[in-house]
């Protein structure tokens, strides 16, 4: 018996029934062409789509948002994923008109039918955040609620948004994680579950804001027990602790780092609290015109860019990395995109991969690396597809997404 707070696809027989779908294949886009350039999160909702075979399902979804020029139609998207799937997915131009509505219920089981760009339609954009009445009366629910069994919540990359389409119908029909929901959700857990007091939270990139908020919520909750930075994660907490950097260094993080005094005031305060958890870089690599150089922190370098962690950080932290019960990793050391300054980034990661303890790793820029790497799930136990709703989710901020789910299970629970 499910003892999950959610319904999940094996509570309910779906077989024969008319499902709608909410995944998150938003992707990077190439503005010129049109072209999908990564399609890692198509890939991630195959487990789902799978499932639903025997199915008939009519699939939500989003691309960008209004005024940006990779907000476009899904029109490539469904043939993108039709190549994928090796089935047809049937492209509709509209999402609750009355051509739509009736191609959904025309449609067979194990046809596959995607919807337009949700976000073409003002009362996903407008409405976010409204109360569940104001969205039950919008014509996206009302319209679909109709023509539909079911509504399976796979997205866990936009779990921590609350638009129409994300949490609208909750009281309209059972909600359902997809595979993908309920993997993410349960793998996340399991590193919050695991026993012992050798947590290690590794904290990297360039999106340090994020990562202290994090830092900060995981400290106070003793859910992690030692602190690794690096990138510019790391080059935060070294100037909070009192370090010059110069001003090449600080002035990348600026433009990084939009609010970064309140970032170097909340890095400071973390500091003064927890000094003895949080490791910071004992020395780096630099670009000296084209040349790498490496330096300590006693002889750091102020006129050169700080481009990657050192032999002396790189050992420091895969000493502690190995003797972890369960390691969390978010972001990469360094410049990991220029091979002179991946090998930190390499190194961390690598010794993530060989650690005996559970291993969760997530954020745009770890995927890639890991990616790059050849870092798979066979080495890391749960790598999440989450950018922002993994950073709301460890933070342990409100994830409307997954709280609609819950609700469902409450009102449908008896069935």
């Amino acid at each position: 018996m499910n003892q999950l707070p959610f319904f999940t696809l094996s509570d309910f027989d779906l077989i024969g029934k008319s499902v709608l779908l909410r995944v998150d294949i938003n992707s990077p886009i190439d503005p010129k062409t049109g072209n999908i350039l990564d399609d890692a999160r198509f890939r991630a909702h195959q487990e789902t789509i799978d499932a639903l075979s025997k199915s008939k399902v009519t699939i939500l979804a989003h691309q960008s948002r209004p005024g940006k020029n990779d907000f476009v139609s899904l029109r490539a998207h469904a043939s993108h994923l039709s190549n994928l799937l090796k089935r047809r997915v049937k492209f509709l131009s509209g999402v609750f008109d009355d051509d739509t509505l009736e191609e959904i219920d025309s449609a067979d089981a194990g046809d596959i039918l995607m919807l337009e760009n949700t976000r073409f339609f003002s009362e996903e954009v407008v409405l976010a955040e409204e109360k569940l009445e104001v969205m039950e009366k919008t014509h996206i629910v009302k319209s679909l609620a109709k023509h539909a069994d079911y509504f399976v919540n796979d997205a866990f990359a936009a779990a921590h948004r609350s638009n129409v389409t994300l949490v609208g119908f909750s009281e309209m029909m059972p909600n359902i994680a997809g595979k993908l929901m309920e993997n993410e959700i349960v793998g996340i857990e399991r590193f919050f579950a695991v026993k012992g007091k050798k947590r290690v939270g590794i904290f990297g990139g360039a999106k340090a804001d994020d990562s202290i908020k994090i830092i900060d919520k995981m400290l106070k909750e003793g859910k992690i027990d030692k602190v690794l930075t690096g990138g510019l994660v790391g080059h935060i907490f070294l100037i909070a602790g009192g370090m010059d950097m110069g001003k090449k260094n600080e002035d990348v993080i600026r433009k990084e780092v939009g609010n970064y005094d309140k970032v170097l005031k909340e890095a400071e305060k973390l500091l003064g609290s927890y000094s003895e958890l949080i490791k910071t870089p004992l020395d780096f690599l630099g670009n000296e015109d084209g040349k790498v150089k490496h330096y300590k922190l006693n002889d750091f370098r102020r006129d050169i860019p700080a481009m990657d962690i050192g032999v002396d950080t790189i050992a420091e932290y895969a000493s502690l990395i190995k003797s972890s019960d369960s390691v969390m990793l978010n972001g990469p050391m360094g410049v990991f995109e220029l091979e002179d300054y991946a090998a930190g980034t390499e190194e961390i990661f690598s010794s993530v991969a060989k650690s005996s303890g559970y291993k969760v790793a997530g954020g745009g820029h770890t995927l890639a690396a890991l990616e790059r790497m050849g870092i798979n799930e066979s080495d890391i136990d749960h790598i999440s597809t989450g950018g922002g709703a993994l950073i709301s989710y460890l933070a342990g901020e409100p994830m409307p997404g997954i709280e609609s789910l819950i609700v469902s299970k409450k009102k449908f629970g008896g069935m």
